[in-house]
């Protein structure tokens, strides 16, 4: 049974992986063919970095991405620590309602929020201010589906804590900010940054409702590609998709690089003091 096992990890590992190793395979090759490989070259990542679009709506979504997590994390954050005080009711109807933004379909979020910005454009036009879609709206918009990822991420920690250690700093003369900031911020830190994390991995990944809400100067990375890939697959997508598994490939092993050293230091830690 074990060889059966065996090759069904293997099977599913090369249904997942099989269609990544063959882009990078073809970001190399020399034509522009995506089914004969005539030579080996690095042309398509040279013309990619100087590609002005495709360099502008990366520069468009990193800003956009960092401004919304970090938007998204103190608003989740902040959430969090309030929804964790309430009672068991009122804590069950606000839960319901931060995880309706996630079982939505992205489609409704995205053309519910198209209209709502429509909506207030003409209200701003009516007073004689401007308002058009851009930072402005992508980045509310993209707030608005990652604040219940981070909700979820700071809330368990915070069901963790001892209430007993806050209680104490307060007992101590530290006043409800500087406990809050000196006790309970760096319990809660690590998923805060789990939070900001997957705030900030949504954000950047995110297609459907950025395309409903960008303006023609605030176009993201996934709207750009999408724009290419409806006239005809460059391999210069090859090489971007490329260059974006490698990066987040690179993450995930020092992340899980960090994270197996810190256990090892707190097993010897334990040994020590065993």
């Amino acid at each position: 049974m074990k060889w059966l096992s065996k090759t069904y990890v293997a099977a599913v590992m090369l249904f997942l992986y099989a269609p990544i190793g063959v882009l990078i395979f073809f970001s190399f090759n020399e034509s522009k063919s995506r089914a004969n490989f005539t030579g080996f070259t690095l042309d398509w990542y040279q013309k990619l970095f100087s590609n002005e679009m495709i360099l502008q709506s990366l520069l468009n979504t990193l800003i956009v991405a960092l401004v919304s997590s970090v938007i998204a994390t103190v608003l989740g954050t902040m959430a969090a620590v309030g929804v964790n005080s309430l009672r068991k009711g009122p804590k069950a109807l606000v839960m319901n309602l931060n995880n309706l933004p996630i079982v939505n379909p992205e489609i409704v979020t995205g053309v519910s929020l198209m209209l709502l910005f429509v909506m207030f454009k003409e209200l701003m036009g009516r007073v004689g201010m401007n308002f058009e879609f851009g930072f402005t709206t992508l980045i509310l918009a993209h707030v608005s589906f990652s604040v219940p990822y981070v909700l979820l991420n700071v809330l368990p920690k915070l069901r963790q804590m001892d209430i007993f250690v806050y209680e104490a700093a307060l007992d101590l003369g530290c006043s409800p900010s500087q406990a809050f900031f000196r006790v309970v911020l760096p319990e809660i830190m690590p998923g805060i940054l789990a939070g900001f994390l997957m705030a900030l991995t949504y954000s950047i990944d995110d297609f459907v409702i950025s395309y409903f809400v960008s303006g023609p100067t605030s176009q993201t990375l996934p709207i750009t590609i999408y724009s290419m890939t409806r006239r005809k697959v460059s391999p210069e997508i090859n090489a971007l998709s490329t260059i974006i598994f490698a990066v987040v490939l690179l993450v995930l092993l020092l992340v899980n690089f960090h994270g197996a050293r810190q256990e090892r230091l707190q097993r010897r830690k334990g040994g020590a003091a065993a």
